[in-house]
């Protein structure tokens, strides 16, 4: 595996050795010595999968402390354009945020940290997995409005499908007022 850091700390976007012959492919989409090696956590208790037709706009969600989320994420079929955002706010990388387009041709993976939101959107009709480093906590869960001025994200789709919930999320100037005051 090809480990990648981004210019945000603990953030990595992560590329399989993929073998191909006349039957088709095989990769290693999870190495704990790998993992651990590049300072990926190696411990995941919970796997999620979506599927999302082109458009859809999921995000941006994490969940708060006592059950803060890792997420290694990937594409099992189609192409997203995927986005982490640095809300830790000790860091010096606070507030901004790192664009991967993953697709199931490469079988690129971004690893991306507790202390991130996550989000991502379809370029085309989508099956998006991801294993979690703490289980699913609806108290704790939160999110930014995806279309939120101050990040200014180009998520590469025009007029995306996004949920209610997600409509409905604030904006990042007023969930971290007291961090950027």
């Amino acid at each position: 595996m090809l480990i990648r850091e981004t210019s945000i700390a603990g953030l990595v976007e992560i590329f399989p050795r993929i073998f191909e012959d006349e039957r088709g492919a095989f990769f290693e989409s999870y190495n704990r010595e790998a993992f651990e090696k590049a300072g990926i956590p190696a411990h995941f208790v919970q796997d999620n999968q979506s599927f999302s037709i082109k458009g859809v706009l999921r995000g941006l969600h994490f969940q708060n402390a006592p059950f803060a989320q890792g997420k290694l994420v990937r594409v099992i079929t189609g192409r997203v354009i995927d986005v982490a955002v640095d809300i830790r706010p000790e860091s010096p990388t606070f507030g901004q945020y790192e664009l991967f387009e993953l697709d199931a041709k490469r079988n690129n993976m971004a690893y991306i940290p507790e202390g991130f939101a996550h989000g991502f959107a379809t370029l085309e009709d989508s099956i998006f997995s991801y294993k979690c480093t703490n289980l699913y906590n609806k108290s704790c869960e939160s999110g930014i409005i995806w279309n939120d001025s101050t990040l200014n994200i180009d998520w590469g789709v025009k007029n995306p499908i996004v949920s209610e919930k997600d409509i409905e999320l604030p904006a990042f100037k007023d969930l971290f007022a007291k961090q950027l005051s």
